[in-house]
């Protein structure tokens, strides 16, 4: 079985400070991470590995030094590793993201991407990458079977609580950070992580319209960015149950929700 994890590279948002007068993020001294869906994405492909014997191909898009999380994937077991890095994908949104790593994947089985990323919280590129191969995708995944031959059960996460969904490869699939506790990098992985090769992939290696890429490719920008208000202080009512309910319903009223 052939398993493809989209990883990215991601700033520490436990640490982001916005510039109060561009409204951009400023990202000196902030410590880059892989984004944590993704990394639960990468123990689920390991875990599969360990089990059935696959190959995984890590994957990620983004300047020179994304190259530590693809090296940290290697450290955690991957077998392979891509790095696509081009000028001509500078300045993507999701819908180029995802069209310039659709390009890339050819024939896999099974492909994995984190639900999303911390530094955007879209959702979208494993569900666009999805579209792009026409391959069935199925999101939110809190844990995943496979019966060894084409049929994957999946339990995905909804509101409700979950449900339980079948899939036969190949097909893409987007996993929860919680889904998968990842295993620490071993002492040698780590070492032997440094002298193995990362693929770099540019425009040349993807099938995929120049148009479609990079900023040109992109329909959405970043208007502004800006960190939220701080709440005024609440009031505490002591009162009696009854009470209470037309202290809610007065306060309701004021608000205009009823």
């Amino acid at each position: 079985m052939k398993i493809v994890v989209c990883i990215k590279q991601v700033p520490d948002t436990t640490e982001i400070k916005l510039d109060p007068v561009t409204g951009t993020m400023i990202r000196d001294g902030v410590p880059s991470i892989m984004n944590p869906d993704d990394k639960g994405g990468l123990e689920m492909a390991l875990a599969l590995k360990d089990k059935y014997g696959a190959q995984v191909t890590v994957i990620t898009m983004g300047p020179p030094q994304a190259d530590d999380i693809l090296r940290e994937a290697f450290a955690m077991g991957a077998d392979r590793a891509i790095h696509l890095s081009d000028r001509k994908f500078a300045g993507a949104d999701t819908l180029a993201t995802s069209n310039a790593i659709a390009g890339a994947l050819r024939m896999l089985d099974l492909v994995i991407t984190g639900r999303q990323a911390i530094d955007g919280d879209t959702a979208q590129v494993g569900p666009q990458i999805a579209e792009h191969l026409d391959l069935p995708q199925v999101t939110y995944v809190e844990n995943l079977e496979f019966d060894g031959d084409k049929l994957f059960t999946i339990r995905k996460s909804t509101e409700e609580g979950y449900q339980t969904v079948q899939v036969e490869s190949p097909c893409v699939v987007t996993v929860l950070a919680t889904a998968n506790k990842a295993r620490y990098m071993s002492v040698r992985g780590i070492v032997e992580a440094y002298d193995r090769e990362v693929e770099i992939w540019n425009f040349n290696n993807i099938s995929v319209d120049e148009a479609k890429l990079g900023l040109n490719g992109s329909p959405t920008r970043v208007w502004k960015s800006f960190t939220k208000g701080a709440k005024a202080a609440g009031k505490v009512f002591e009162v009696e149950p009854a009470e209470a309910v037309d202290v809610i319903i007065e306060k309701l009223k004021e608000k205009f929700i009823i």
